[in-house]
Order: structure tokens, then C-alpha cells, then sequence
């Protein structure tokens, strides 16, 4: 079924263009208080926001939405994606809302889901709200409408949940932190988080004025935080996203340590405390092959999905795993989130900083990546280069060249109108050559 509102990771678009207008925010608070409405219990949603200008006026219309259907509001204010997963289930709520186009700049916004169990909805849960939306919902009588009413201490909460997954008998003394919050959603709670664990803390990306957040700083651009790092002499480098469910780190010599490397360290640390379920990570097609080969050598099994997070986490779910995530950052340690978190993920990479007593260039080294290379094709959104003749030839005979020597990934993007082109093997300039090759065949079909 083709679905007109949710991507691979809720709706997503610019504001004030459809999909990301007030109208439709509050048509989907509607449809989707509709669809959670069960019993005669009194109904609640959790709502979050990250930092940008337009949270104010989705975060209206969903109010709007979810009380005129009899759903009561509690607002969290700027909060991390994972926050509000943890307070839907720890508030009992029936549905919880997080406002946030993640790494996307100001000017874009988004609307993702959970259920009351704190998981992003499934595909079919988004169709059955997708047809609510479409076909519209009946509104509850005059005195059955919703209240709403914000809380203060979400913060507190959610910073103390993050501190309960590091380990008691650990502190964070005599390390230097650089952190960067990409003027986003966690701008108060993880410099706070940090600091009240022991750490010396360097917040940057701290001054979020609505236009600002991942300006030139977060996780998809740490060239700030590599420079910070350096300059300060820093132990460590954390850069999260707009919302805080991604996570880039840099080392101590201002090297970017991805999220293969970080599900490595994870992934080993657990095994041998005997802790790792499943006897597997689960990565997505992106994951370098660098990652693969270093877990087979511990006998662990890497399971693929495809690019999403919620993806990775229906398999974790399936595997009974609880450390899966993505090349991109999107760590989900099961035995801690319900889904991806930045911060959670930063503190278990720092127990295993702190453990080994070692400089973070040599804990956050488990493997050699395989040479890659990932380009972006920007096409027209009503066009569909990739069904072309020409592209799929071009397709199929880099595929042929790459048997048995690496591989090939080519996906259209579930957020942004891109044709992503991956490759990777252990030749640098054949992988070049493939991924220009088909770039070059999809920009002229696009």
C-alpha cells in the first residue's frame, strides 16, 4: 500500500508545505487519538518538541487535535526523542508525540509515534491512521474534550534514567567531554547528564534560537566538535542530532568514530560479560563490511535490515538482540530504550573509556572499515530514475564486477527526494569508478 503521510521514520517535510502544515498536524492528533481511544478510561498523549521555530505552531495544532477527539495533552517542551519514548510508557499514556525533523535544518519539521509500550508504531498501525486522516474522525461532545497541562520536571526524569543505565560502581572523574548538542532538543540534559556523573564538561551547540539547530554543528556536521577537541584536549568528542537519537564521537586526535564502531564496541563489551542476546548486532545495509568481518572473528552474527531505524529494532525484537543500530549513529541498546538514544549510547561507550583506562583512539578502534563511498542524487520527487532501463543496467553490471569482492547498496531516501548510491569493497578505486558510474546514469534519468 502507498502510504501519502509516513516515511521510513514518521511524517517529514517542510513546514507550512503539505505534508508539515498546522492543518495536517491537526488532522493526524486527531486521527490518531481516534485510533488509540479504547476503554473508558480518561486518555492521554505525551507530546515533545526539539528546538525548532515551528515546533510551536505543530505543537498547537496537535493539541488541538488530540483534545477535540477526548484525548487529555501532558507537554514535555524541547525534549529528546528517546525522552519521550520513556515517558510515554512511564506516564501510562496511550500515545506519545515527538516534534522533530531530526538532522534535517530549521525549516523542515516532522511528527513521529509511539505506542503506549514506548515503540514507534508499525506499518500497520501508520495505514490504519494514514485512512483516519483520509476519511476524517468524529469529534467527541463539548464537555468530553481533552485538557492540556505541561510538566517541569521532564527533564529530571529523563536525565535520571539516562544516569541509571551507566554503571554504579563508575564515575566519570578526571574526563574531559566535549559535547554538542546541535542547539536541539537535548541543549539542557546531556551537558547536565554529563556533569552530575563527574565529567568535565565543553557544551557547544547549547544556544538554540529556533533557526540554529544542526547549523553547522551536531552529528552530521562535527567538523566543531573535531576542532573542540582538539584545542581543549578533550578525552572524547559527543555529537547528537537535532532530537538526540543519533550519536557521532570523536576521539582524543579529532577522528570521527561512526556507529559501526561504536556497535563493535557494544556488541564485544557484552559478549564477553556473556550479556549479548541473541548471539547478534543488527545493522542495516549500510553498515560497513569492516563491522561483519570483525564480529564473525568472536563468532557474533551481524543481521541486516533495511535503512530505519524501526527496521532495526522490529529484527532486534524478532532476534530477541538487544544492540543493533546504524552506520549513521542510531544505536538502540534494548535492555536500556525503546529506541534509538544518543545519550544512553554516549554513557556505555564511556563505562568501556573508563574501564580500560585507555586514550578513546584505541578503545573506539575495533576494526579497519572497507573502503566506501556513499553519494547523494537529487531527483525531481515525481520522477522514478531508478525503474529506468539505463539505471538498472548500469545497476546490475556494477553488481557483477563487485561479486564476491564487496557490495552494492542503491536506495531512494524515505525523508528527502535523494537516490542514495553506495558501494564498498576492498578495491578503492573500483568502488570509486561503480558508485560514479551509477550517479551518473540516475542524475540523467532523474
Amino acid at each position: 500500500m502507498t502510504r501519502k503521510f509516513f516515511g521510513t521514520d514518521g511524517i517529514r517535510g517542510l513546514t507550512n508545505s503539505e505534508p508539515m502544515t498546522a492543518e495536517t498536524a491537526l488532522r493526524v492528533g486527531q486521527a490518531a487519538g481516534a485510533h488509540f481511544l479504547r476503554g473508558d478510561h480518561r486518555h492521554r498523549v505525551v507530546i515533545g518538541k526539539d528546538t525548532r521555530l515551528s515546533g510551536y505552531m505543530m505543537e498547537s495544532a496537535m493539541v488541538a487535535g488530540f483534545t477535540s477527539v477526548g484525548m487529555d495533552v501532558v507537554l514535555l517542551g524541547p525534549m529528546p526523542t528517546p525522552a519521550v519514548a520513556m515517558l510515554t510508557r512511564s506516564m501510562r499514556a496511550d500515545i506519545g508525540v515527538m516534534i522533530s525533523a531530526s538532522h534535517n535544518p530549521f525549516a523542515d519539521n516532522g511528527i513521529k509515534l509511539f505506542g503506549p509500550d514506548g515503540y514507534k508504531l508499525s506499518d500497520k498501525t501508520e495505514q490504519a491512521i494514514e485512512a483516519k486522516i483520509e476519511k476524517g474522525v468524529k469529534l467527541v461532545a463539548a464537555e468530553k474534550i481533552g485538557r492540556a497541562r505541561r510538566i517541569d520536571d521532564a527533564r529530571g526524569r529523563y536525565i535520571h534514567h539516562v544516569k541509571s543505565t551507566f554503571p554504579e560502581r563508575l564515575r566519570l572523574d578526571g574526563l574531559k567531554i566535549v559535547v554538542d548538542c546541535a542547539n536541539g532538543a537535548a541543549y539542557h540534559v546531556a551537558p547536565e547528564a554529563l556533569w552530575e556523573l563527574g565529567a568535565d564538561v565543553i557544551p557547544i551547540g547549547v544556544k538554540p534560537d529556533g533557526l540554529n539547530i544542526n547549523a553547522d554543528c551536531g552529528s552530521t556536521k562535527p567538523q566543531l566538535l573535531q576542532e573542540t577537541v582538539v584545542a581543549s584536549g578533550a578525552h572524547i568528542g559527543i555529537a547528537l542530532d537535532g532530537d538526540a537519537d543519533r550519536l557521532i564521537l570523536v576521539d582524543e586526535k579529532g577522528r570521527i568514530i561512526d556507529g559501526d564502531q561504536m556497535m563493535a564496541l557494544v556488541g564485544l563489551d557484552l559478549q564477553r560479560r556473556g550479556e549479548l542476546r541473541g548471539g547478534s548486532v543488527v545493522a542495516t545495509v549500510m553498515s560497513n563490511l569492516g563491522l561483519e568481518r570483525r564480529l564473525q572473528q568472536e563468532g557474533i552474527g551481524l543481521i541486516r535490515t533495511a535503512v530505519g531505524d524501526r527496521y532495526v529494532l522490529e529484527a532486534m525484537r524478532e532476534k530477541k538482540c538487544n544492540v543493533g543500530g546504524e552506520q549513521s549513529g542510531h544505536i538502540i541498546l534494548s535492555d536500556h530504550s525503546t529506541t534509538g538514544d544518543g545519550l544512553v549510547a554516549a554513557l556505555q561507550v564511556l563505562a568501556a573509556l573508563v574501564d580500560s583506562g585507555k586514550p578513546s583512539s584505541e578503545v573506539l578502534h575495533l576494526f579497519d572499515p572497507v573502503p566506501q563511498l556513499l553519494k547523494n542524487v537529487r531527483f525531481n520527487g515525481g520522477k522514478a530514475p531508478l525503474e529506468t532501463d539505463r539505471v538498472q543496467q548500469r545497476i546490475a553490471a556494477a553488481e557483477a564486477e563487485l561479486e564476491g569482492r564487496g557490495r552494492l547498496v542503491i536506495r531512494k531516501s524515505g525523508t528527502e527526494p535523494l537516490i542514495r548510491v553506495m558501494a564498498e569493497g576492498d578495491d578503492p578505486k573500483l568502488v570509486e569508478r561503480l558508485v560514479d558510474d551509477i550517479c551518473e546514469a540516475v542524475q540523467s534519468a532523474a
